[in-house]
């Protein structure tokens, strides 16, 4: 293997990671692991409650310290559908309502193959009309709001963010898109995966077979299960979206960004150039890392800044 393609930050790791965890004994494993809660932060409260009584969705809710009413990021984790957890991501979402002195709210979605779409897709739903049901308890302006999340959690947002607007609910001030996992046929591309890591073909196939229930690619996948599928992305709010050039989802998220631009939408498309799915994850503290999150995290800041 040659380490040329890999950026400079993080050439290094890439010799040793696998291409996919997308198997279904990795998930196994990765989901018997336990959690541990990310490191406590003076500043900010985090807690754990149903979406409403007796709902089987749990949402953790990273508060800043204070009363006044704050702007809100609402957050979904990734995992190729299969896996993760809210508590993945404690460490971003801390620094989140951190840096934007805005409160998160993270949904534990359940996963496929025991939950297929659309119960994923109605979990985030259910995450969002708690925020807006329970603004003034939670202190939060849901006008000034995000929807975002990474990977899979990036193709949940998509979709949350369309199924709101046909169906005629607020919707977010901007989507974040982090490397989403978008289009359903990528499965179906024969690609060149030796630079591929963590996610590859083969577990995105198994990815989408899990969470459709259904053979990816077939023509009647539905465009809320696979956001790419959506024919009319006209009237969806300010959009960002990063991926990496060695990325599975680079073509299909590239696609999708030229698609919203084609269609009115205000667009921001970050590609980092030699970096791998997950990359900010594996090396949090790689400088490629960093400045790819500030990217995104700058973003909501502006957004959420609005009037």
């Amino acid at each position: 293997m040659t380490s040329a393609p890999f950026h400079p930050d993080l050439r290094s790791v890439a010799r040793w990671l696998p291409r996919g965890v997308g198997r279904p004994w990795w998930v196994a494993l990765l989901r018997r692991l336990p959690v541990p809660a990310g490191p406590a932060r003076p500043g900010v409260t985090v807690r754990d409650q149903p979406v409403e009584p007796g709902h089987p969705v749990t949402v953790r809710v990273y508060r800043p310290a204070g009363e006044q009413r704050r702007p809100v990021v609402s957050w979904i984790h990734g995992g190729g559908y299969v896996m993760g957890a809210a508590r993945w991501d404690d460490a971003l979402c801390v620094r989140l309502a951190e840096r934007l002195d805005a409160v998160v709210v993270s949904v534990d979605y359940r996963l496929a193959p025991e939950f297929p779409f659309p119960t994923p897709l109605e979990d985030c739903l259910a995450a969002w009309t708690f925020v807006l049901r329970e603004a003034t308890a939670l202190g939060v302006d849901p006008s000034r709001s995000v929807v975002a999340g990474r990977s899979a959690g990036g193709g949940l947002a998509a979709a949350l963010v369309s199924l709101l607007k046909d169906r005629g609910l607020p919707g977010p001030a901007l989507q974040v898109l982090v490397y989403p996992m978008l289009d359903d046929r990528t499965v179906l591309l024969e690609v060149d995966g030796r630079h591929h890591r963590v996610w590859d073909q083969a577990s995105n196939r198994y990815g989408w077979t899990s969470y459709l229930a259904n053979t990816p690619g077939a023509p009647e996948v539905p465009e809320h299960a696979a956001p790419a599928r959506r024919a009319d992305l006209s009237g969806l709010p300010p959009t960002w979206i990063g991926v990496g050039t060695l990325d599975l989802f680079h073509d299909e998220d590239a696609s999708y960004a030229a698609r919203l631009r084609a269609a009115g939408v205000d667009t921001t498309f970050d590609v980092v150039e030699g970096a791998f799915h997950g990359f900010d994850v594996v090396l949090p503290g790689a400088e490629v890392s960093r400045r790819f999150v500030d990217s995104f995290t700058s973003a909501m800041e502006v957004a959420l800044r609005r009037p």
